[in-house]
C-alpha cells in the first residue's frame, strides 16, 4: 500500500496546545481489515483510528499489536476530528458499544463503561517527583500506570503509563486507564500525564465515566 493519506491530531493537549498523544486517522475505505494492524504499526502511534462511516461516527481502533474494542484518546480525537470536518456526531460506534460524545468549549469528551480498556497494574507513589523519576526501561511487560496526588483536594493527579504489551514504551495520555482510576477513586479528576498532557474525567456511577480534553491538528502524513 502506497500514498495512503493519514490525518494526524494530538489529543489531551495542555491549555496552550502543547503535548498530547498523537493519533493517526485514516479513511477506513482505503485500508482493508487484514491490513489495518500493519498500517497502525507502520505509523508508529499508540493507536490509529479507521473511520468506516463519518456520518454515523463508526470507528475501528488498532494498535501495533491488534484491534482494540475501545480506547480513550482515539475516540476523543476522532470526535474532535469529525466535528471539525462537518460531522458533529453525538455518538460514536466502536466494537465495545456506543459512546456518547459531548463538547464543552474546546474540550471534547466521551462517556465510557469503566470496565472497558486494558487491564493495568496500578502503583500509587508518594509524590509527583517519584512519578517523574520512573525509568520506562524498568517496565518491560504488561501495562503499568504510576500516579500520585499533585493536589488531592482539587483532584489533580500526576501520572505516567507504560504499555510494552502494546509495543508502547510510554503512553503519553491514556483515556481508558484514567476512566478506570476515576471509578476506583469515585471522583472527578484532572490528570496530568506523561510530558504534560491534560485529561479531565467525571465520575458517572455506577459504571461509567467521561474522559475529555483538547485536540490540536497536526500536519497530515502520507504512508
Amino acid at each position: 500500500m502506497t500514498n495512503l493519506h493519514v490525518e494526524v491530531v494530538r489529543v489531551f493537549t495542555d491549555p496552550d496546545g502543547r503535548f498530547g498523544n498523537p493519533l493517526g486517522i485514516v479513511n477506513g475505505s482505503l485500508v482493508p481489515e487484514p491490513d489495518r494492524q500493519a498500517v497502525a504499526a507502520a505509523l508508529g502511534y499508540s493507536e490509529t483510528v479507521y473511520v468506516d462511516d463519518a456520518a454515523t461516527g463508526t470507528l475501528r481502533i488498532y494498535s501495533a499489536t491488534g484491534e482494540m474494542p475501545f480506547a480513550g484518546h482515539p475516540t476523543v480525537g476522532a470526535a474532535a476530528y469529525l466535528h471539525t470536518h462537518g460531522h458533529p456526531v453525538h455518538t460514536l460506534h466502536v466494537p465495545a458499544g456506543p459512546i456518547q460524545v459531548t463538547r464543552t468549549g474546546d474540550i471534547f469528551a466521551v462517556r465510557a463503561d469503566t470496565t472497558w480498556g486494558s487491564s493495568w497494574d496500578w502503583h500509587q507513589l508518594s509524590t509527583p517527583d517519584e512519578v517523574l523519576a520512573a525509568d520506562p526501561a524498568s517496565y518491560s511487560a504488561g501495562h503499568t500506570f504510576l500516579w500520585s496526588w499533585q493536589n488531592e483536594p482539587a483532584g489533580i493527579i500526576r501520572a505516567r503509563a507504560f504499555a510494552p504489551a502494546m509495543n508502547v514504551e510510554e503512553d503519553e495520555a491514556t483515556g481508558s486507564a484514567v476512566t478506570q482510576l476515576t471509578a476506583h477513586l469515585a471522583r472527578d479528576l484532572h490528570i496530568i500525564q506523561g510530558a504534560g498532557s491534560h485529561l479531565h474525567t467525571t465520575w458517572r456511577p455506577p459504571t461509567h465515566a467521561t474522559v475529555g480534553g483538547r485536540v490540536v491538528a497536526e500536519p497530515p502524513r502520507t504512508l
